[in-house]
Parts: C-alpha cells; structure tokens; sequence
C-alpha cells in the first residue's frame, strides 16, 4: 500500500524530461543563434541582417497564423500556399488590368479569397468531408484557377494579358512599401498580437480551442461546432490572403505558384511552437517563435555559404531534431 502510495507522489528534483517538452523549440532556436553569432559575428549580428531575418519571416508568420487558428479548430489546411498565390494573382490583377486602388484592392482580394475558399469549408463542414482531402483538392482548384485567370503567365505592371490586349494600372508605391521593412515587420508584429489577443484572451478563441480538443464535448456545452469551424476557416483564409498580398508586395508581382514555397516552412512553425510553455496547441506566439527559428536556420546556412540544394536537407534535419526533443518527451 506504502508503495502504491509513493507511487503516486509527484518525483523531486528537476524534471528535465517536462522542461524538453515546454522549452525544447526555444532551446533549439537559441543554440542556432549563439552558434551563427560565434562563427559569424559581423555579419550575422549586423542589424541589416536582423533586418532581413525579421523582413524573411514575416511572410511565412503571416500565413502561419491563419494555420495556427485552422489547427487550433481541430483542422489541417494543405492548400495554403496556393491560396496565398491566389490572393497575390488577384491583387495584381486589380492594379494593372483594372485600374483599382490600393486601400479598395486589398479587402476585394481578401473578400474574393474567403468566398473561394468557402467551397472548401463547404466541403468540410457540410459534407464532412476530412481536411486534408478537402484543401488537397482545393490546392489543385486553386492553382487551376490561378493559372486560368492570369492566363497561365506572371503578372505585372505593363505586361499585356494572355491574348495580347495592353494593361494600363500602376502598381501604387504605398502597395510596394508594405513588403519591405520596417512595414512588413510592423505587419507581423500586429498580426501575431493580435491573434493572441484573441485567442487567449476572448471566448471566440476559447471556444475555438474547445472545438479542436473534442468536438463533441463542444457540442454538449452548448458551442455551436460547425459554427466555429466556419469562423475560424474564414479567419485562416483572411490571414493566409494578407500574407499572398504581401508575397505580391515584396515582388512587386504575382508568379504562379509564388507563395507556394512559404506553405511547409509555415507548417512547420506551427507545430514547432505549439509546445511552448507548456501549450500543448497551436498558439500565436509559439508560431512565432517557430517561423523565427526556421528563419534564422536558413539565413545562417546562406551566410554559410551551404549549397542552396543542401538547405532543405539541413532545415529538415534540425526541425526533426526540435520538434522531437518537444514532443517525444511529453509522451514519456
């Protein structure tokens, strides 16, 4: 009996094993630094390169966020970075083939972004049909419809459409400081603030976070499930869109296909910083924490001079090696 009781007594001493799982991404995040800082002192530590590594990383927290609040509702979203792409494509088109201003522009692209993506949450939430099918055939719908509207080419100021008609719209100047610091910067900034705000402190976000735990649970406290998933669908969707707009604005651009690489490395910010301090879920500021660590990899590694096709290698081997001192300790 004696020691089934000291069984259940909590261990003394430093749990090394729970503070892994709580601090193992910001551990990670601080060795990669230090180490870029020792090898590299004058050139990492330049605050033109800060710069750069906050400007390199606010695109992909961006887009980070909307995931964060997609997995947050219990959701997965493949086709992120083809919305993204998406939202840049429409916004471009606004400027030079119709002539649209900037301040009208932007939430016409994020308006159209939500009611494309909405066939998406219709699948989901109507038909139940599970995420990952669902964005997996809207990442393909998506970059279709992007390919179809643009004509199949990039877009911007001067170029003629598809059938050769002349385009006349100026891409405004005001369109071009958004993606370049210290705009971009601020942009990020508010976006993360702001999506922690809400969903930490108001009970939209609760209840968002009540619906990813355990659905029907949810629904026998009285929240309004398919609601929330809409909701929150549609908040992913206007901060994935903001961030297409932003890829469009760095470039002064829209390619095909153009924010599609910002989609993994947003992934992965995610579910790196969803374990910190003790979270256990998809949160803003673990998000952020995430997309500055994958930032700071590979800003490092170019200074480096890493072969640009070892990157992703070395990217994936110290993400795996992050994200298994996180997890694989708090299932011990």
């Amino acid at each position: 009996m004696n020691d089934a009781v000291e069984a259940t007594k909590p261990k003394a001493g430093f749990d090394y094993k729970k503070f892994l799982s709580n601090w193992g991404s910001v551990l990670a995040l601080i060795i990669i630094f230090v180490f870029f800082a020792v090898t590299m002192p004058k050139t990492f530590l330049s605050p033109g390169n800060i710069v750069t590594i906050l400007r390199s990383i606010s695109v992909t927290t961006t887009i980070a966020i909307g995931l964060t609040i997609t997995l947050a509702v219990g959701g997965f979203d493949l086709s992120a970075g083809s919305l993204a792409s998406w939202a840049g494509v429409l916004i471009i088109s606004f400027f030079t083939w119709h002539q649209v201003g900037m301040w009208l522009s932007i939430p016409l692209t994020i308006l159209a972004a939500i009611i494309t993506n909405l066939l998406a949450m219709l699948l989901i939430v109507r038909f139940k049909v599970p995420d990952l099918l669902a964005t997996l055939a809207m990442m393909f719908m998506l970059d279709g419809l992007s390919l179809t509207y643009s004509g199949g080419g990039a877009l911007s100021q001067g170029m003629p459409r598809a059938d050769g008609s002349p385009t006349f719209g100026k891409i405004p100047e005001a369109f071009k400081s958004m993606g370049q610091a210290p705009t971009i910067i601020i942009i990020m900034i508010v976006v993360v603030l702001l999506a922690h705000i809400f969903l930490t402190y108001t009970k939209y976000g609760r209840f968002i976070y009540a619906t990813g735990e355990n659905k029907e649970a949810a629904r026998l406290s009285g929240i309004p499930v398919q609601r929330y998933r809409l909701f929150a669908g549609i908040l992913a969707t206007f901060f994935i869109a903001l961030g297409g707009i932003l890829v469009a604005s760095r470039n002064m651009s829209a390619q095909i296909q153009g924010a599609a690489g910002f989609s993994m490395p947003a992934i992965s910010a995610v579910f790196i910083g969803r374990s910190i301090a003790g979270a256990e879920k998809p949160n803003a500021i673990g998000t952020f924490i995430g997309a500055a660590l994958v930032g700071i990899l590979e800003n490092g590694l170019i200074m480096m001079s890493v072969p640009y096709y070892s990157l992703d290698m070395v990217k994936g081997i110290v993400l795996a090696v992050a994200l298994a001192s996180a997890y694989s300790s708090a299932r011990r």
